[in-house]
This record gives structure tokens, C-alpha cells and sequence, in this order.
């Protein structure tokens, strides 16, 4: 319930006062799949939810700071999300991203960990690399071009799914091999924001 009203009232608003323009949704793949976005405003994550939610609902990792703010925290959890602790490797969070990989969900990240002023694609923290090796799922990129101004469109791309080798018969990862996948990521991303124009 409080799921569908999320989805109606924010759908309505990206209808209204910011239409979004979206490209490349032939990219989509079945689920599961890891969702990872440049990150632009609070508005991203509901951008993104309503975006995808025909296909699949997308389960975000948030800041676990928003959970304790009255009627945001409530409403978030219920759209899915689960908390993630900020500038650490959160391992829980992990977990939970490739359980729900695991049930044939989809998981939604910016992998930047907080939101770019400057509009330019930050350095790519590790945690969605991580998951997306452990679970050996395909990572969609996606490009919001904002920013978000009152009826003026907002732009968004879905790049193809990039898809990294995730076995390395029990191996462990190297800090290389993990940064390798994060900067693919963030190449993926950028192309998708360089080779678009508005």
C-alpha cells in the first residue's frame, strides 16, 4: 500500500513538473541485476523506481541515517531500501544486496556514496563491485543529466549490461581486481553521460 502510493505520487510529479526523457530501456535485462547511477539529487532514487518498477521493484541500499528520520524512514523502508553505513565496508549490506541478488530481485546504488554538486561523475567507491562479483549478476549502468528544474526535462540513459566474471574458484579478490570493476562502472557510466547530448 504505502509502496503504491510512493510509486503513484512520484510518478505523477516526474509527469508533471519533472518530465524525464529516458533512453535505452531495450537494456533492460531480466533480474536479477544491480542497478548503478550517478547521483544527482534526492530525487534519483524514486526517478529510478519509477523508471524500472513495470519490470521489477528496485531495492536500494541508503544511507542508514535516513531511517532514523520520522515518516522518511518508514516510507523508505517500505519502498524496499535497506541501510548501508556510510564511508565503511558494511558488511551486512552487503549480505542483504546479494540475498535479495540471490532471490531474483534487483538492487539499485550510487556508487559515488553521496550526491555530485558539480554534476560530474565522482570516484566509484567499492561496494557495488564487491556485490556484483560475489553474486555474479550484471551491473546496469545509468546516466541522470539533470539538473532538476521545474517543467524542464530531465534525461536519462540505460546503458547495456556489463557483465564480470564473478568465480575465481575460491580465490579471493585482489584490492585490484575490485577497483578494475569499479572503474569500468564508472567508465560505463560517463560514456553514457559524454556520448548523450541534451
Amino acid at each position: 500500500m504505502v509502496f503504491s502510493i510512493f510509486r503513484a505520487f512520484f510518478t505523477l510529479l516526474f509527469y508533471t513538473l519533472y518530465p524525464c526523457r529516458i533512453r535505452g530501456k531495450e537494456n533492460i535485462p531480466e533480474a536479477p541485476y544491480i542497478i548503478c547511477s550517478n547521483h544527482l539529487s534526492w530525487l534519483d532514487p524514486p526517478l529510478i523506481i519509477c523508471i524500472f518498477w513495470q519490470r521489477n521493484q528496485v531495492f536500494f541500499m541508503a544511507k542508514e541515517e535516513l531511517f532514523q528520520i520520522p515518516i522518511i524512514g518508514f516510507v523508505i523502508k517500505k519502498t524496499g531500501a535497506f541501510p548501508v553505513k556510510k564511508d565503511i565496508a558494511d558488511r551486512k549490506a552487503i549480505q542483504q544486496a546479494v540475498s535479495l541478488l540471490k532471490e531474483n530481485k534487483v538492487v539499485g546504488m550510487f556508487p559515488e556514496g553521496t550526491r555530485s554538486k558539480t554534476g560530474k561523475l565522482q570516484k566509484l567507491l567499492d561496494g557495488a563491485s564487491w556485490i556484483a562479483l560475489r553474486s555474479n549478476v550484471p551491473v546496469v549502468p545509468v546516466a541522470i543529466r539533470g539538473p532538476y528544474r521545474l517543467f524542464k526535462p530531465v534525461n536519462v540513459f540505460i546503458g547495456e549490461p556489463m557483465y564480470f566474471k564473478g568465480d575465481k574458484n575460491g580465490k579471493k579478490y585482489s584490492r585490484k581486481d575490485i577497483r578494475d570493476v569499479s572503474e569500468s562502472i564508472g567508465e560505463g557510466i560517463n560514456r553514457l553521460l559524454e556520448n548523450h547530448n541534451a
